[in-house]
């Protein structure tokens, strides 16, 4: 199985890199998780297949992370995709989905696509399966807007990924990636605190609890990057391939 960072970047692209967009690919899954607004160029740029993605998991409702959706619904109608398509993310799923299409694209969310697409809604706690894949949300912390928040625990083909999405530190995440296979962390800043998002300070206090057996950070700001000579830890870049 294998991950690759379509785009890895804060929500103003910081280091000039693209919105949140992962893609996990195997012999039985294909699915991204989250669909920022500069995601859909990022893949073409990569030759990703954009028909053989069967799931698109979201964590939140911010546009670095779910505002792609209607340039890749757009895209898949008018490429004539016929494929099933499963998108699930935070209660209010549907009703965000409209808002941004309508918002984007007017009319656009009233157009019945050639392919059948379903919204799934997701609660902290509940277990999810979808083909392959396990998916078990995790409730985190990052603001009043843009939410329901959720962080994901991904169990597929014998291995687990678990990315915390845009957080402050919150005991949650212990139980997130405790033993993971790939355990992705935002690491916002260094060391300063910022409300709503992970310091890699915050973070490194719990590795030991944590236990990952590989950890990547991403959805760093320009203070993280110009320091990611000097750390020990792995950092996203956009493109990159993690193979697990």
């Amino acid at each position: 199985m294998r991950l690759r960072f379509v785009g890895c970047g804060d929500a103003f692209g910081s280091g000039g890199r693209g919105n949140t967009c992962f893609q996990v690919t195997g012999s039985e899954v294909n699915f991204l998780i989250d669909c920022g607004a500069s995601a859909l160029p990022a893949m073409k740029r990569l030759d990703i297949v954009r028909d053989d993605i069967e799931l698109i998991l979201i964590t939140h409702f911010h546009g670095d992370h779910f505002a792609g959706l209607p340039f890749f619904l757009l895209d898949a109608q008018f490429s004539r995709r016929s494929r099933p398509l499963v998108i699930a993310g935070p209660a209010g799923l549907p009703t965000r989905l409209t808002q941004v299409m309508e918002a984007l694209f007017e009319h656009s969310s009233k157009t019945k696509q050639k392919f059948d697409l379903q919204l799934v809604e997701m609660a902290d706690g509940q277990d999810r399966t979808f083909g392959a894949v396990n998916v078990t949300p995790f409730s985190v912390v990052h603001g009043l807007s843009g939410g329901p928040f959720l962080a994901y625990r991904i169990a597929a083909e014998g291995r687990v990924i678990a990315y915390s999405a845009d957080t402050e530190w919150t005991d949650s995440l212990i139980s997130l990636g405790r033993d993971a296979d790939l355990f992705i962390a935002e690491a916002h800043t260094y060391d300063k605190i910022v409300r709503n998002h992970l310091s890699l300070s915050a973070l490194e206090a719990h590795l030991a609890a944590i236990r990952a057996k590989r950890l990547v950070l991403t959805h760093m700001s320009d203070d993280m990057l110009t320091r990611l000579s000097t750390l020990p830890y792995e950092a996203a870049h956009d493109g990159m391939i993690v193979d697990l």
